[in-house]
């Protein structure tokens, strides 16, 4: 097993690198990005290529010359910084996906792909989403993520591909800031409760998200790579659930461990609009039953874990 992750100074990918070196070994791991880390040494990245995932000529050279078999997919910009650039955002998303799948039909490499709650909209039932629904979303993030889905099952039923994904709700990390989502404040305002005590909430109080804690963000995928590939069904891609929750629901929980906590609200009207086409929560029986999806955090051990790790190194 050769894995290639693109995307891996990212919110999702610096964590998820790590994990996978530690359970396949740091030497079958390569990582690459659109930006630089020529200021950490290299032996505490694994081997690194600096790389735009829509250059194809240097993804093929890359994965030939590392015989690359798994890749991870996690380049593309994100909900809200995607919405001010849509062009750059069709183009990188759609243009770097097209890139990874053809480089995975010449090689024979399986392909993770992170979908998004993005890939719904409006028109889709807001509460316990089905795996199966109608797809009809507002923001380019959403139409990226919709085709994206499309392209990888395309790739699939007609070249065979390995390509796998989940729709991922908002991932909540105590490592990495997060870069752009609507669903950033859930990280933001951890930081703010330790520092200020206080925290200013740019969607509304009583926003309802599906959000999820980064171990079993990274969990999801890392276990769905390594499921069995005759019970997946779905494939492009799997809803996957830990938990909902609106701003009040979050400032109650960390009120439990910090009684002066206060939250107020500034509401970006851009960031508002995407929230408000999004599910409250997405219902997650196929992943459950076709590869055994099992979150192992809740809103409550979350904040606990959160905290105690903010805190711990001087957040």
């Amino acid at each position: 097993m050769k894995i290639l992750i693109t995307g891996s100074l990212g919110q999702l990918g610096s964590e998820l690198a790590p994990a996978l070196m530690k359970r396949y070994g740091e030497n079958n791991v390569v990582l690459t990005d659109i930006k630089s880390i020529e200021e950490k040494p290299q032996s505490e990245q694994g081997l690194f290529f600096q790389l735009d995932c829509r250059d194809s000529q240097k993804l093929f050279e890359i994965v030939s010359k590392e015989k690359i078999t798994r890749i991870y997919h996690l380049a593309a910009l994100l909900s809200a910084v995607a919405e001010s650039r849509p062009q750059e955002a069709w183009d990188i998303n759609i243009n770097g996906l097209y890139s990874i799948l053809e480089v995975a039909r010449v090689h024979g490499c399986s392909v993770f792909t992170p979908s998004s709650i993005a890939a719904f909209g409006p028109n889709t039932p807001k509460d316990y989403t089905p795996q199966d629904t109608i797809q009809q979303p507002t923001s380019m993030y959403g139409v990226t993520k919709v085709a994206g889905e499309l392209l990888c099952n395309y790739y699939f039923h007609k070249y065979g591909v390995d390509t796998r994904g989940v729709r991922y709700p908002g991932i909540i990390s105590n490592v990495t800031m997060p870069g752009g989502g609507t669903t950033d404040y859930a990280v933001e305002i951890y930081y703010e409760a330790i520092k200020k005590k206080r925290y200013t909430c740019f969607l509304g109080g009583d926003t309802y998200l599906d959000m999820i804690y980064m171990p079993d963000a990274i969990k999801a995928a890392i276990d769905l790579m390594e499921a069995n590939p005759a019970k997946l069904r779905h494939r492009n891609a799997f809803n996957v659930s830990a938990m909902s929750f609106s701003p009040e629901d979050l400032s109650a929980y960390i009120r439990k461990y910090i009684p002066q906590f206060e939250i107020s609200y500034n509401i970006d009207p851009v960031r508002q609009a995407l929230a408000n086409s999004w599910p409250n929560m997405l219902e997650d029986y196929a992943a459950r039953v076709e590869w055994g999806w099992d979150p192992e955090y809740d809103i409550d051990a979350m904040t606990s874990d959160m905290l105690e790790v903010l805190k711990n190194r001087g957040a």
